[in-house]
Order: structure tokens, then C-alpha cells, then sequence
């Protein structure tokens, strides 16, 4: 079952040679609740992993156990005229799940599309893009207690969602392994054209009135466009978090700089796109001999090949602190640091 010195190369969108001490894939929910209760995996400094599209290896090695979550299924638990309750095990790849709601006719997710991950991860990182997050559709989610395999399911209010942040990365890190996420879809809703560059995108394609699939598929090319495929170019997306700073601060800020970009918030507050004051403080483009930032999309930490997660920390250090001198704001890493406990 455990295999020791595993490679995970292949299971980091990075791309770095690390290696653990022990690693196991479950594939069943009943397999899972098995092995919580082993004493390798209560001894162990555990890391559960999906898709490792959201995390940096900071260290070569993880001295500890990987359990990798790839259980499949996808299934419809009950439907009306209106809304259609679907649940999707963790282990499913997120972009398939995506493309098969919006081929079923099904909206709530469709401005998520191509995000690399899986299921499982989605909920934890409470993942969002142009003007949508998963809470929105999220109905609730099953997870078994690390500490004694027990099934708990967390209604949406039990999750604690927020930006880019929910109640399993926070009070509950490390201590509930998500297995599966149901999702309240409607058979009709309004599109979410608004954030973003969707409706230029749309307009130089002559779409005036888009279908659910057309949106999909415009969210795709999008993302095409500005992020780089981690089977060509090492990367974990979006690396910083979109920060949110007081109004009067945005708009002595908007005096020095007229055309940066904004998004209202709550409580008089406004988010400013990290990757544009990043691309203002000058990183946007460079490059080292291993890591660097993403020529297309300056909120995007690349690895070029050869390099260590060390590097891409001390490249992310830098950046910060760049924009911290410069624009007097503080971005704060999206991405998931995994580092060796002490």
C-alpha cells in the first residue's frame, strides 16, 4: 500500500524533483477511512494531495506521507424543473467536470472552467474566476476525520468560505480529507459576463447573445491566452491572492496611477489585481536560469526546468516586497507553501 521514496514530479504543476518519505492513492471512500486508522498514517506528518496545481515544495524532500485522493464518480442525486443536485467525488479532474455540466445544460459553474485541480481541492481553496467562486454553487461537502475516519458532511454555512480561503485551510487544516462535493446547478440562470475581459473576447467574436457553451468555451480561450500550459512551462496559475485595501487608499493610489484597474467590495473597499501592480513594479517578463515570471500574465511564478521551490520562494519574496516599496500594498501568496514541520 505505502510506497516509500516516491517521486512527485508528476504530481506538482511546478514540475520540481521532489521526493517522499511514503506515498499512498486512494481510490475509495471505504479505502480512506481504512488508513486514517494505520499507525504509518497517524505517526507520519501527512500531506493529502489532488491535483498539486496550487502548491510549491519548498524543500526537495517531504519527510512524510503523501496521500494522493483520486476517487472517481459523478452522479445526479435529485432534480427539479429548475436546479439538478450533482455530486462529484474528489479525485474528478475539475476542468472534465466543468465541461460535462455545461454539456448537460446545467449552469453554476461555467465562468470556472479550465482551472486545473480536482474536485476534492476546489471547495478547500474555495477557487474563483470572473466573478464566480465555487461557494456560489457549492451545496455541501462529505470529508472523513483524519483522527478516526469518521464521515462528516459540511453544509455550505459549515465551510467558512471566503477569498480564496474556506474553514479546511484554516481552523480545520489538516484535520478533514474532502471525498466528495455536491453542487446546487440551475437549468437556467444569467450569464456572468461582466468581469474581465469576456465581453471584448465576445464582441471580436461576434457573439452578441452568448450560449452556456459559448461562455464556457470563451473562459477557456481566455485562459489560453495568458496562462502557460504546466505540460510546457512549470506553474501553479495565479500565485498571489488579488489584494483588497480601503477606498481612500485606491484612490490616493488612482492619483499617481489613473488607469489601474479596480473591483468594488464590500465595507467600502475595493481588490486591485495583483498581477497588474506586479507588472508595474517591473517583473513582469523576467527571467533567471530557472524560475521566473510569466511573460503574458505577471501573477504567474513560472519554472523553466532545473530549479528547486526554494528559488520560486525567494523569486515570490522579492516580488513582494517590490510591491510593498512601490505601491505601499501588501499581496499575499494564493499558492500552498507545503514545508517539512519542525
Amino acid at each position: 500500500m505505502f510506497q516509500p521514496s516516491f517521486s512527485l514530479r508528476a504530481f506538482n504543476s511546478f514540475g520540481f524533483d521532489v521526493t517522499s518519505k511514503l506515498f499512498v492513492e486512494v481510490t475509495a471512500v471505504s479505502q480512506l477511512s481504512e488508513l486514517v486508522k494505520d499507525a504509518v498514517f497517524q505517526s507520519n506528518q501527512r500531506l493529502v494531495l489532488s491535483g498539486g496545481n496550487n502548491v510549491l515544495f519548498c524543500d526537495d524532500y517531504f519527510d512524510g506521507l503523501v496521500v494522493h485522493i483520486n476517487n472517481k464518480g459523478v452522479s445526479i442525486l435529485s432534480e427539479d424543473g429548475d436546479s439538478c443536485v450533482v455530486r462529484a467525488q474528489a479525485g474528478e479532474d475539475w476542468c472534465d467536470f466543468v465541461r460535462l455540466m455545461v454539456g448537460k445544460g446545467l449552469y453554476g459553474i461555467e465562468n470556472l472552467a479550465h482551472i486545473p485541480g480536482k474536485v476534492g481541492a476546489a471547495p478547500v481553496q474555495n477557487i474563483g474566476a470572473y466573478g464566480m467562486e465555487v461557494k456560489d454553487a457549492l451545496l455541501q461537502c462529505t470529508a472523513i476525520d483524519a483522527a478516526n475516519g469518521n464521515q462528516r458532511v459540511f453544509k455550505n454555512q459549515e465551510c467558512g468560505f471566503g477569498y480564496r480561503s474556506s474553514i479546511f485551510k484554516t481552523e480545520l487544516k489538516n484535520r478533514y480529507i474532502i471525498v466528495s462535493v455536491d453542487f446546487l446547478l440551475k437549468k437556467r440562470a444569467p450569464l456572468k459576463l461582466e468581469y474581465g475581459n469576456i465581453v471584448n473576447y465576445l464582441k471580436t467574436k461576434g457573439i452578441e447573445n452568448p450560449t452556456l457553451l459559448q461562455l464556457h468555451d470563451a473562459v477557456c480561450e481566455i485562459r489560453d491566452a495568458k496562462l502557460p500550459d504546466v505540460k510546457q512551462i512549470g506553474n501553479a496559475g495565479s500565485f498571489f491572492k488579488n489584494p483588497v485595501i480601503e477606498k481612500v487608499q485606491f484612490e490616493l493610489l488612482r492619483t499617481s496611477y489613473p488607469d489601474i484597474p479596480s473591483y468594488e467590495e464590500p465595507n467600502n473597499r475595493v481588490k486591485v489585481p495583483a498581477g497588474w501592480l506586479i507588472e508595474k513594479a517591473g517583473w513582469k517578463g523576467w527571467r533567471d536560469s530557472h524560475v521566473g515570471v510569466y511573460e503574458k500574465q505577471a501573477l504567474v511564478l513560472v519554472h523553466y526546468g532545473g530549479g528547486t521551490g526554494r528559488e520560486i520562494v525567494a523569486l515570490s519574496e522579492k516580488i513582494q516586497q517590490s510591491v510593498q516599496e512601490k505601491f505601499d500594498v501588501t499581496i499575499i501568496p494564493e499558492v500552498n507553501f507545503i514545508r517539512n514541520s519542525r
